[in-house]
């Protein structure tokens, strides 16, 4: 079934070496970025196809930008997520990790000002709509352990190998 995004303009298909991505824009950015096996993929869009949109186009540039070690990705393309504002505000703290840092479920919680937050912080997290610019896969359990990612464990594993924090 077909989903229909009232403020979607255009989407495109990005190829990255995790798998294909499916972004999303809207006139104000991007507002989601999607594997295709991803929990919470809105499915097939209901918006043409462009990948020459400048939304888009700035996109996969960051993204390709992104798995050629840039450390500031985002700074490439604009953004225009749609949420709760405690998922807004996790967001927010997740575009603040440089690449190479991680952080816990229970930090993020904490550093938007709801420290007994855990979980609703690990859904909002999960919930993320931009894979890897949104960077939600350098939140980790305690200890370090890499658990929950939507994109999928062999995923996160694979783009803290490529940031530094994991062996390779």
């Amino acid at each position: 079934m077909t989903q229909a995004h009232p403020q979607l303009v255009a989407q495109s298909r990005i190829n990255t070496p995790l798998g294909p991505l499916t972004a999303a824009a809207t006139d104000l950015g991007l507002a989601g970025l999607w594997f295709d096996d991803q929990a919470h993929h809105p499915g097939p869009l209901a918006v043409p196809a462009d990948a020459r949109h400048p939304v888009l186009a700035a996109a996969a540039g960051a993204v390709a930008a992104y798995f050629d070690g840039d450390s500031e990705p985002l700074r490439r393309v604009a953004l225009d997520l749609h949420g709760t504002p405690f998922q807004l505000a996790v967001w927010r703290a997740l575009q603040a990790l440089p690449r190479g840092a991680t952080a816990t479920y229970g930090q993020i919680a904490a550093g938007v000002g709801s420290p007994a937050a855990v979980r609703a912080a690990g859904a909002a997290i999960g919930r993320n709509p931009v894979s890897i610019l949104v960077p939600c896969h350098r939140v980790l359990g305690k200890g370090g352990a890499l658990t929950g990612y939507a994109g999928g464990l062999h995923r996160k594993q694979a783009l803290l190998q490529a940031e530094g924090i994991l062996p390779g």
